[in-house]
């Protein structure tokens, strides 16, 4: 008896995941939920973290929770937003979620080649005023246990 209720709805719900179109075309992945498969515009983008970041009552949690949201963008950050951020690392006294977030946005910047050298100029300066160091000067800018590909070598 359990095997044929089973078995009667395996074929339905295959027949219900096949019948689903799928789409052609990516999107930009956004977390608000008010553009969901849309195209956010920038400036509702920008002022909702910026909004985020600016809060001085914000606690720890609540920062991880937009970094991780900020994360999960489809976009990098503009370097205003990463200032922000970093005060809010400074104010929370969490240094080790600023170093974090520096080795994320250089991450996110290896799509396309120059982008982390201009953003690392622009918010080199915030970095400096708050006491927090760069990857390079901390030794995070090559992986410790680094072992060079040699198929790579053309």
């Amino acid at each position: 008896m359990f095997r044929l209720a089973t078995s009667l709805l395996r074929s339905s719900v295959s027949k219900q995941i096949s019948s689903v179109p799928t789409l052609c075309h990516a999107r930009r992945i956004t977390t608000n939920i008010d553009y969901l498969n849309m195209d956010e515009p920038y400036n509702i983008y920008y002022q909702r973290y910026h909004d985020a970041f600016s809060n001085n009552n914000m606690d720890s949690w609540q920062l991880r929770h937009w970094l991780h949201q900020l994360h999960f963008e489809d976009t990098i950050p503009h370097p205003d937003l990463v200032v922000l951020v970093f005060r809010q690392c400074r104010r929370l006294n969490d240094l080790a979620l600023a170093i974090r977030f520096q080795e994320a946005l250089k991450f996110k910047c290896q799509v396309k080649s120059g982008i982390w050298d201009w953003l690392f100029q622009e918010i080199s300066p915030a970095m400096k005023e708050l006491g927090i160091p760069t990857l390079a000067e901390i030794g995070y800018d090559k992986p410790e246990l680094f072992v060079p590909d040699h198929d790579d070598d053309h």
